[in-house]
């Protein structure tokens, strides 16, 4: 990437100025999201009620919605946070955890998208649903790769006017014109629970540094999730030592170190 679109510079004012996350996540996802969050440099909130979701999104620095485990209340906690944030001029990410699973994800994902998220970040099966055409998709797992996804990325980048990241074995950021693949991690990555969900968390935090810039903060969050789960893996015996360790590799990672292992390719 050229010099002035470098991930690095995201992570080194990430840790300049820590930036306040509202998350609302799932129940799964709330620990390690707000761990890796800490880790990253940024201040997590996990904050669902919809008696203060959207008085909360106005003074955060980006909000992040996941329905992995849905409710009513929490819905209209969501709805009230992703008004607020538009209103306030604040970049929020959508994962539409399995929202072909259900009517009630369906229904939810929905109106959420209708309140012009930045950022969606998925899996391959959860943005080709996105797109209108039929996924292999299994729950909350994606039965479809990554580079079957890119097409279908793109459109749904150009129809909401969103930037579109599909997460997998290597990821893809697209805003409809521009697009990226990158490439790390590991495969002990999907075997830690909640860990993707964490990653939308952290779109979130670089999104809130540079929120004129959402592709270049998308790609810094994925670039170093990429890096530091590839750090980890180098020394993990298996899932449990690899999840601590990758909490460490992230806390370790600084601007220059990500600029010289971050492996991202314009497409």
């Amino acid at each position: 990437m050229p010099k002035q679109n470098s991930p690095g510079r995201l992570v080194t004012a990430m840790r300049a100025t820590p930036p306040l996350v509202h998350c609302i996540t799932n129940y799964v996802a709330m620990n390690i999201a707000a761990n890796v969050l800490l880790a990253a440099g940024a201040s997590p909130a996990m904050v669902h009620a919809e008696e203060e979701a959207g008085e909360f999104a106005a003074i955060a620095g980006a909000l992040t919605i996941n329905i992995g485990t849905l409710s009513a209340s929490w819905v209209k906690g969501m709805h009230n946070a992703a008004r607020s944030a538009a209103r306030n001029g604040k970049p929020w990410v959508l994962d539409p955890v399995a929202h072909y699973a259900s009517g009630f994800r369906r229904e939810t994902v929905a109106g959420l998208i209708d309140l012009n998220p930045t950022i969606i970040r998925g899996n391959a099966s959860e943005i080709i649903a996105l797109g209108g055409a039929e996924s292999r998709g299994q729950g909350v797992d994606s039965r479809d790769t990554v580079e079957q996804a890119e097409e279908t990325a793109r459109d749904v980048a150009i129809q909401y006017g969103a930037v579109v990241a599909v997460t997998g074995a290597v990821d893809f950021v697209t805003d409809g014109a521009n697009a990226v693949r990158i490439a790390g991690g590991s495969p002990l990555m999907p075997q830690v629970t909640a860990l993707g969900c964490a990653l939308t968390c952290l779109v979130g935090a670089f999104a809130a540094i540079a929120p004129e810039e959402p592709f270049d903060a998308t790609v810094a969050a994925l670039a170093s999730f990429a890096v530091a789960g590839e750090k980890a893996a180098a020394l993990a015996d298996g899932p449990g030592s690899f999840s601590w360790r990758f909490l460490d590799a992230l806390a370790g990672l600084d601007g220059t170190t990500l600029d010289a292992a971050a492996r991202v390719t314009p497409v």
